[in-house]
């Protein structure tokens, strides 16, 4: 199987919102679709799932335009899209079914699929939570077990929306999974029990689309990314080779006293410093061991000496920064 996106174009009247868009994914993994607030990312996703009419361009998987209603398709919208005031099993079951999966085994997945994602206490008459003892005679300091009743949506953190949302993506065990801005509203606990399941995700063969402003998150999971500024892609490419062409240019260095002198001597650019830990831009290599050779010499106590590749953050800062600043 394989996704192939061609020259995907849309307009609003003289606005253009995506302008020429083109990727493909010959493999399994997980593909990123980057970019700064209104830059077309969303615009493309919903265009990609037939959902938005498109301007030009195509999306062909496994040899044939793209249908939601053939292909098995996992969709999470950055935007809630639970009915407020409705039983929430009951949409897990409909939403399910929309996807071509059975009552009986819709309730099997969606059981398996709370207990994971630790939302039991919000679907089932039978969830039950501990309730806090009342009085000194209490010896665990717990009371009797309270029967919580199954929610409806507009009764949930963000959080927890977003974590049932993510379940209806994964109800139908889809082919293709679209994820737009999946960790949105996550504190970190919840964060790694949504990563916990992309990387399973991942690991099952799946192709998957992220559109994320976690970079750090993108940066663990994608192998390939498109970088959207203002409806036009200004970085595409495997991103470990986007790394490589950069070099090891950063370098990260915790000492003991200030070592400013040696840091103007070496020709390094701080990029922060904070109690004897810099952030440094060098050339390179040499330049980084130039000034580890004054700092040696004398006799400067070293902590950390890190020369790395930029991360996915500074690549896009700069990117879509050197955009921002030609115009």
């Amino acid at each position: 199987m394989s996704l192939t996106v061609s020259h995907l174009h849309k307009k609003y009247g003289a606005k253009t919102v995506v302008e020429d868009l083109s990727f493909e994914m010959e493999k399994p993994g997980v593909y990123a679709l980057l970019g700064t607030n209104g830059a077309g990312k969303t615009t493309s996703i919903r265009m990609m799932l037939g959902m938005l009419a498109k301007d030009g361009g195509e999306v062909i998987w496994n040899g044939t335009p793209l249908d939601i209603n053939t292909c098995n398709v996992g969709y999470l919208a950055e935007e809630r899209g639970l009915y407020p005031k409705y039983p929430l099993m009951d949409q897990l079951v409909y939403f399910a079914s929309l996807r071509g999966v059975g009552k009986a085994e819709a309730k099997s997945r969606i059981r398996y699929w709370a207990k994971r994602l630790e939302v039991e206490e919000y679907l089932y008459q039978d969830a039950a939570v501990a309730a806090p003892a009342l009085g000194a005679g209490r010896r665990s300091g717990f009371a009797r077990q309270k029967t919580q009743k199954p929610k409806l949506a507009d009764q949930l953190s963000k959080g927890n929306q977003q974590k049932i949302q993510f379940m209806t993506a994964l109800l139908s065990d889809p082919e293709l999974i679209i994820l737009d801005e999946p960790l949105s509203g996550l504190d970190p606990v919840n964060t790694e029990i949504i990563n916990r399941i992309i990387r399973e995700e991942i690991a099952s063969d799946k192709y998957l689309i992220m559109s994320s402003h976690q970079m750090a998150t993108v940066e663990e999971f994608c192998t390939d990314i498109t970088i959207l500024d203002r409806s036009r892609t200004v970085l595409q490419g495997n991103l470990n080779d986007i790394k490589r062409g950069y070099g090891r240019v950063n370098l990260r260095l915790k000492v003991e006293r200030d070592i400013s002198e040696y840091i103007a001597r070496s020709g390094a650019v701080v990029v922060s410093e904070k109690e004897y830990e810099y952030m440094l831009k060098v050339t390179g290599e040499e330049q980084a061991n130039r000034l580890l050779g004054m700092l040696i010499e004398a006799a400067v106590p070293i902590v950390v000496f890190e020369l790395r590749e930029p991360s996915l953050h500074e690549i896009f800062v700069e990117k879509v920064g050197e955009v921002h600043e030609t115009e």
